[in-house]
């Protein structure tokens, strides 16, 4: 990629928003300062933002949200029982809801050649546009509103006099744990937060941090990692998107209030997972939604699959801003699959004035936190209500929030203040109430109510209220052992210890899973010792435990009967281990060097394949594995290898790396080069041109039909608009226009005398193919390097073929590959690689016809 100019930058209009609130995804009203699109008698006014009616003004274009007006029944989940029904009964509503209403407004997008992105969670469709276009969608019976995309942030943090501290400490429990007698709840239930899962969305955590890496949910115990299901980042700020990282620090923070060891959490034996739903210190609407989803149903790292049987627990938000309604959808779903959710406050106050809680955690679905320091003082940063959104109480209840000394990245600590600090501890505490009271699990409303009988009454009125619930201090000041005190213990103890069963020898590490008659699993693992424990309430489960080198424990029907504690012993038996070699090859068959083979889970090394496809991965013990085989970067058409390897005795297995593909299912591998010479030119010429080709048969591109195209001097081939001044070309895909894009070679070029653009169509009808031919074609960067490259578009199967006669440097400065209209989903093929050669060809089979 080249930037001889220093302007030169992929355009984005729509990234440029303040660090403002959107206007509201939800179908509660909006203020009274929103705009109604006149409409036609009889309907009802479709609400438009006047912020977004401003940010289009002049022929700008900007990223908004059209809320459709059907909204999901979410009461039948609240009724399914166990956490996990919940979840998914949430899911499958809100999933029909949209599929349902829709699929005509996405039909009408496509028509239109707008790029969309769709919501299940909020029922809403995100999109960039005109002025022209919005009074088009003000004009739909089927939308409520259209609001404009903005930003949150992450709660702006105060730093205390207390900063870093580099040193893990001496164990002693943090002032705030010890103020909310989480240490008591310890050692007087011996509850820690076991079997419950809590997630947070915020920026990211260090998973690896000394004082977290044993409760992440993704840890296999046996020093390997599983990050599907257990992190999701959405904004693509991870170097490799499937590894948590952190690149704030705050999100890091407040998991170590919650779940941290040595004293720094509140509920140190709880799992957790974290979606990280803000680029860094903000936090985007499209993100936020993201997150918002996968909370209640989990993905693996490209979003698919979702698990909302894996849906944490409790859920953290430690972020806000403004005095709007969004979120309130995503809030309300939440709680109906059972997840408890707490919010922070917000940092506007001064100290007096009322009504300076922001959203979403002055919403009146949400858990608002304010916060106080260790002198029991109300913090003058903490935001007090009512609510300037729904005249609402808030906030809910207050923690501690100044000088809270927690995780860093680096593996160091820091000390912060804010009601970002203050609300991990309440979602901690809610982690003790229900590992202590697990009849509790899920059931939101009690939660809530005895988060409030057990908080200490602060009597301060002068925001309106009463001495047990005001508009500063919420219920009060939370006292977790007060709440535990107050819950149903009809729970009964269960602990036991993992050993080997010929030596004795303690097992650390060993996964225990107990599953009730509803199917929810609750998960701990062993300690150092080998020892668990888990309080369960009375009924019927199913045990089962399992570590690498031993046979899986089972025990069915373990029944726990009230007020009967019981010892559960894992006496685990070692297997026999085997050989495992094999051969890799590539996506036509031939041998692949260099590629990673796994056994996904295990502690088993990776190894690396070698020049003929050999790899060996030693002794390997009995049992049933996921084999992963990774091509070694660049992965070009080569895709990653998942499939089961049963290891019973001496296995020698052959892969074949399957056909590389996008979330779209579209594909591409190595095709026969068959030049196709260009025959009428294209009215291109100079640096940064564009020019609009009529297809001569409709092209399905990502779905959509197309009947033309815009043809750039840039090696672009764009279905959407033309674009002019895309200097640079990016990796694939990316939110900044241009989007719907085919590359078969962008990167900054110019035409002069000696190159051509031209296009020519061969076959007969319903087996045409249409070529756009790049020919003897310079780089700006050096204009001594000519390349001549071509894309064929095949009627009869769709497919899209790049063929390359001449490219020095082999591409060394460009992207090839495939985005669609939104800029979600892309198969890139190379970005800035040398990977290219002449006389060679790429067939992209699409799989969204």
């Amino acid at each position: 990629m080249h930037l001889p100019r220093q302007n030169r930058r992929r355009t984005a209009l729509w990234a440029t928003a303040a660090l403002t609130v959107t206007a509201g995804l939800t179908a509660s009203p909006l203020p009274a300062a929103v705009a109604a699109a006149p409409t036609p008698s009889g309907t009802a006014a479709v609400q438009v933002d006047p912020a977004l009616t401003s940010a289009v003004a002049g022929s700008q274009e900007a990223t908004f949200f059209v809320v459709l007006k059907d909204r999901a029944d979410l009461g039948k989940a609240k009724g399914k029982g166990p956490h996990a029904a919940k979840a998914r009964a949430a899911y499958q509503e809100l999933q029909d809801t949209a599929q349902r209403s829709q699929g005509a407004l996405k039909k009408y997008l496509d028509e239109q050649r707008v790029g969309h992105q769709d919501y299940w969670i909020a029922n809403a469709v995100q999109v960039t546009g005109d002025a022209k276009l919005i009074a088009k969608l003000a004009k739909r019976d089927d939308v409520q509103k259209i609001v404009k995309a903005k930003t949150y942030h992450v709660d702006d943090t105060q730093v205390s006099a207390a900063t870093a501290a580099t040193d893990a400490g001496d164990g002693t429990p943090e002032w705030g744990v010890q103020d909310i007698e989480a240490d008591q709840v310890w050692s007087q239930y011996d509850a820690r937060g076991e079997g419950i899962v809590i997630a947070n969305v915020d920026s990211g955590v260090q998973y690896d941090h000394p004082d977290l890496v044993a409760n992440y949910r993704g840890n296999n115990g046996d020093g390997t990692f599983t990050d599907d299901y257990n992190f999701y980042d959405p904004t693509g700020s991870c170097a490799t998107p499937s590894t948590p990282c952190d690149n704030n620090g705050h999100g890091t923070h407040t998991m170590g209030t919650m779940v941290g060891k040595n004293g720094i959490g509140v509920a140190p034996n709880a799992k957790w997972m974290a979606a990280k739903g803000c680029e860094s210190s903000q936090c985007s609407d499209e993100y936020l939604l993201k997150a918002g989803q996968w909370i209640l149903a989990p993905t693996d790292h490209n979003g698919n699959n979702p698990r909302p049987d894996l849906a944490p627990n409790i859920v953290n938000n430690s972020w806000g801003g403004g005095d709007t309604t969004f979120y309130q959808d995503i809030v309300e779903a939440w709680n109906s699959a059972g997840i408890f959710e707490a919010f922070a406050a917000g940092n506007d106050g001064d100290g007096s004035t009322c009504s300076t809680a922001h959203a979403p955690g002055s919403q009146a679905p949400s858990y608002g936190v304010g916060a106080y320091d260790v002198n029991g003082k109300i913090a003058s940063f903490s935001g007090f209500g009512p609510s300037l959104v729904d005249g609402s109480a808030k906030p809910n209840i207050s923690a501690p929030g100044v000088n809270v000394r927690s995780t860093w990245p680096g593996s160091q600590y820091m000390a912060e203040s804010g009601t970002s600090m203050a609300t991990p501890h309440v979602a901690g505490a809610a982690a003790l109430l229900w590992s202590a009271a697990p009849s509790l699990i899920g059931d939101i409303d009690a939660t809530r109510a005895l988060l409030g009988q057990g908080a200490r009454d602060v009597d301060d009125t002068h925001c309106g209220g009463t001495a047990g619930m005001n508009n500063v201090w919420g219920e009060g000041k939370l006292d977790v052992l007060k709440s535990v005190d107050l819950a149903p213990h009809t729970a009964v103890s269960i602990t036991g210890r993992a050993t080997d069963q010929a030596t004795g020898a303690a097992l650390p590490g060993i996964v225990v899973r107990i599953t009730d008659a509803g199917g929810d699993t609750r998960t701990v693992t062993t300690g150092p010792d080998g020892s668990y424990r888990l309080a369960l309430a009375p009924g019927s489960y199913d045990l089962a435990a399992s570590g690498y080198g031993y046979a899986n424990f089972q025990l069915k029907g373990l029944t726990v009967a009230a007020g009967q504690p019981q010892t559960v012993p894992l006496a685990m038996t070692a297997v026999p281990t085997h050989a495992v070699t094999g051969t890799v090859l590539d996506v036509t068959g031939k041998p692949l060097a260099g590629a990673v083979v796994e056994l996904t889970g295990t502690p088993v090394a990776s190894v690396v394949s070698g020049k003929d496809g050999s790899y060996s991965l030693g002794k390997v013990a009995e049992g049933s594995y996921t084999l992963t085989v990774k091509p070694a970067q660049p992965v070009l058409c080569n895709g990653v290898f998942t499939g089961p390897l049963a290891v019973a005795a001496d296995v020698a297995r052959t892969v074949r790396t399957p056909a590389r593909t996008d979330n779209s299912g579209t594909s591409c591998a190595p095709a026969a080069y068959s030049w196709v010479k260009g025959a009428t030119k294209v009215a291109l010429s100079g640096d940064e041109d564009a020019k609009t080709v009529t297809l001569p048969f409709p092209v399905t591109y990502y779905g959509v039909k197309y009947t033309s195209a815009a043809v750039t001097t840039n090696g672009l081939v764009d279905f959407l608009e033309p674009r002019i001044g895309d200097y640079a070309n990016t990796a694939l895909p990316t939110a900044y226009k241009p989007n719907g894009v085919v590359a078969p070679f962008w990167d900054d070029l110019t035409l002069d005398k000696k190159a051509t653009v031209t296009t020519a169509t061969t076959g007969t009808a319903g087996h045409r193919t249409f070529a756009v031919v790049w020919d003897n074609v310079p780089l700006v960067a050096d204009s001594s390097k000519r390349v001549s490259f071509e894309v064929l578009f095949d009627e009869a199967s769709s497919a899209i073929t790049f063929q390359y006669q001449n490219v020095p440097g082999a591409g060394s400065g460009a992207t090839v590959g495939l985005e669609n209209q939104a800029g979600t989903d892309a198969l890139q093929y190379s970005f800035d690689q040398a990977v290219l050669t002449n006389g060679s060809a790429i067939r992209f089979t699409q799989g969204a016809k």
